[in-house]
């Protein structure tokens, strides 16, 4: 059963080295497990080099009819077991403001729900390097390019276009998508390269940038300011709005939504720690 686990981790997860730090062995363990496995059945299941494993023409007959067994294995032990019962330790990356709405009811609820978890967290906008940096789980607003990493939409987050009173004041009336490209904008910057704005009948541009930013809470800030206009997800400027320290434009045209991602290592059968986590959040994002 062993090899069959690491075996499954192995091949989710693209290394020995991140289906050991799922498992809790060593990397050099679960690749002993795997050959344990290979020897029992007679066959190799695994193509290794230096830098690469893929599966052979065996490995990935077995791995079809095995990850279904493993995963109602794995789902019949979660409902045997209270959900309370979910233990161990998980380092967490949270996106920066948007983290910290994440992080109160984190505090108030799924820590005293959950006492025998403990959480090390980070927040940031940075897109940190899940694997290299040891991270259990990172929530991600927007995409995922490493594909050795299993992702799972937890939600779709509002965005909404804002600017100081006296920027609109100062540049007129924003009646059409064309009068968004005459104004500064305070953009988001990830890598060098800026987010464009994009809306649902699929008009899309990049703004003029006056000032760009790689945190949602500094271009809030400059929008405030009125440096520029700004393009944020609706949660974290919502009260700006109501108590008009923003102006909301283009209020009738609706943008696209962006995913909210809970990205992690764990295959398709993460341990329930990590699944209870994932499931909190997913619910404490859908209450408002």
């Amino acid at each position: 059963m062993a090899g069959m686990v690491a075996f499954v981790r192995t091949v989710e997860t693209g290394s020995f080295s991140a289906a050991a730090k799922n498992l809790g062995l060593t990397p050099s363990a679960a690749s002993k497990s795997v050959s344990r496995l290979e020897l029992l059945l007679g066959t190799k299941l695994l193509r290794r080099s230096t830098r690469t494993l893929s599966l052979t023409d065996e490995g990935e007959a077995f791995y079809d009819v095995l990850t279904p067994l493993l995963r109602a294995v794995e789902k019949s032990a979660d409902v045997a077991r209270p959900r309370s019962y979910a233990s161990g330790h998980l380092r967490v990356g949270l996106p920066g403001d948007l983290g910290l709405q994440i992080l109160k009811p984190v505090f108030s609820e799924f820590m005293e729900q959950h006492p025998a978890i403990s959480l090390e967290i980070s927040t940031t906008d940075r897109h940190v390097d899940v694997l290299r940096e040891n991270f259990d789980v990172v929530f991600r607003v927007g995409g995922v390019k490493q594909n050795t990493l299993m992702s799972r939409t937890i939600a779709h987050l509002d965005m909404v276009l804002v600017a100081s009173p006296k920027l609109v004041e100062r540049y007129g009336s924003i009646l059409e998508i064309d009068d968004l490209r005459l104004l500064p904008f305070a953009r988001y910057v990830l890598g060098g390269v800026p987010y464009s704005i994009r809306f649902l009948d699929g008009t899309e541009f990049t703004p003029e940038g006056r000032l760009d930013l790689d945190s949602a809470a500094a271009i809030r800030e400059a929008a405030i300011s009125g440096i520029g206009a700004g393009h944020l997800i609706r949660r974290l400027v919502q009260q700006d709005i109501d108590q008009g320290r923003l102006v909301e434009l283009l209020p009738s045209m609706a943008l696209e939504t962006v995913p909210l991602r809970a990205v992690h290592v764990s295959g398709s059968m993460p341990p329930l720690r990590l699944q209870v986590l994932i499931q909190f959040v997913s619910e404490i994002l859908r209450r408002s």
